[in-house]
């Protein structure tokens, strides 16, 4: 495996690390702590770093179905961290997050989350 494979592999544990962090904070506090902050922000960082990674080591298309749900799926975590922020600085820190964010913010991780099994999956089965 090229070492850009195995960095972006690494990296996007980091992001899974994150986003789940994440997502636990963010149900505990339903607020824009610094917490949840961090760790969205972070997770959104280490998944495109990893999904640059990903792109440079691959020796196939970057369109594939498993590229395509990749880049969508990063594309609904950045859009949620846009959101939350946005939301964080038009509100006071002790207002919580509307059931609309709430519920965006479960189905972006969990498109997220299908996206990184999918691809676990073609690691293991084209070994």
């Amino acid at each position: 495996m090229k070492p850009v494979i195995i960095a972006g592999t690494t990296i996007v544990n980091l992001a899974l690390i994150f986003y789940t962090i994440f997502i636990i904070q963010k149900i505990r506090h339903n607020k824009a702590t610094g917490k949840v902050l961090f760790f969205l922000t972070a997770g959104v960082l280490f998944d495109i770093i990893a999904t640059a990674c990903m792109i440079i080591g691959s020796e196939n298309s970057p369109f594939s179905p498993h590229g395509i749900l990749g880049y969508s799926s990063l594309g609904a975590m950045l859009t949620d961290c846009i959101l939350i922020w946005r939301f964080k600085n038009n509100n006071s820190p002790e207002t919580q997050f509307p059931k609309s964010l709430s519920v965006y913010s479960t189905i972006a991780y969990s498109w997220w989350v299908l996206a990184y099994i999918t691809g676990a999956i073609m690691v293991f089965a084209f070994r």
